[in-house]
């Protein structure tokens, strides 16, 4: 078979599967990428040869791999990487893939603190998305990684590796557990924050991704509420504590923030419009 029939063979199988059904689901695109992928050429490669005939070893690949996609697994974790930011980092089912609308994040923190130089530490840093694209604009920072997960880290210190940023530097432990007695310009994090029984932990996609990172629980505001209440053992004079949370609970997380005693507490809209991420800065 040739690309093109590869590729409308792809995306109309991935159109009768439950991937295809869901409101996000973009056939023709996944169908582009996983294709990319199995060959090892860039998708405007397929664009441009599509009368080429590919060898059957790479077809037989490329048709697991569908089968994989239309039974609900993320496309990162079967091409094995995620671009984030300006970076390609390498995934796996032992890390939250990176979303899009993190990269408020990483924008809020640059904002926060725009010196070329600070102290600034990254809780629960999974693939280390976030630390890393901080690591990448501002390399007289010094960054702390954190997390529970060491398979986590051993993701997000091979994604330093590979992209040549070594002022990042992970350690192990529950969000503020590896960081006794240091104080940050600025704490960044994005806990999980989806209740336990919220219906939207069943989404298809969500099961192949790791539990604790979606999810602290019953309660959807417990880790929040851990971190803000022990930043500011942790934050320097005047720092900055910034979180992502999710569309509905900017309001509480603003609340949680006044009560722990930060000033000029405010949240900020994703590209969908949604509050995504809120700050607050220590007296």
């Amino acid at each position: 078979m040739t690309v093109a029939g590869l590729l409308e063979e792809g995306a109309e199988r991935l159109r009768a599967s439950i991937t295809g059904r869901e409101p996000a689901g973009t056939p023709e695109l996944d169908a582009q990428l996983l294709l990319a992928h199995v060959l090892a050429v860039p998708r405007t490669r397929l664009k441009s040869h599509p009368e080429e005939l590919p060898p059957p070893s790479r077809i037989g690949e490329y048709r697991r791999l569908l089968a994989r996609r239309a039974a609900g697994e993320p496309v990162a974790y079967l091409t094995g990487y995620r671009y984030f930011w300006s970076l390609r980092l390498a995934v796996t089912p032992a890390v939250l893939i990176p979303r899009p609308e993190t990269e408020l994040l990483v924008e809020r923190a640059l904002a926060l603190l725009p010196a070329a130089e600070g102290r600034v530490a990254d809780l629960g840093t999974g693939s280390g998305a976030v630390a890393l694209a901080l690591a990448s604009e501002r390399p007289g920072w010094r960054l702390i990684a954190t997390d529970v997960s060491e398979q986590a880290l051993a993701v997000a210190r091979t994604n330093a590796e590979s992209l040549g940023l070594p002022s990042v530097e992970f350690r192990q432990g529950d969000w503020y557990q590896s960081l006794a007695g240091e104080r940050f310009d600025l704490i960044v994090s994005n806990p999980p924050y989806v209740a336990a029984d919220d219906p939207a932990m069943a989404a298809p996609g969500l099961s192949y991704e790791p539990r604790a990172a979606l999810t602290p629980g019953a309660d959807a505001l417990a880790s929040l509420r851990e971190i803000v209440r022990g930043a500011p053992a942790h934050l320097a004079r005047a720092g900055w504590l910034l979180l992502e949370h999710g569309a509905t609970q900017g309001a509480e997380v603003r609340e949680a923030l006044v009560l722990a005693g930060f000033r000029h507490v405010r949240s900020h809209r994703d590209l969908a419009g949604h509050e995504r991420a809120t700050e607050g800065q220590t007296v």
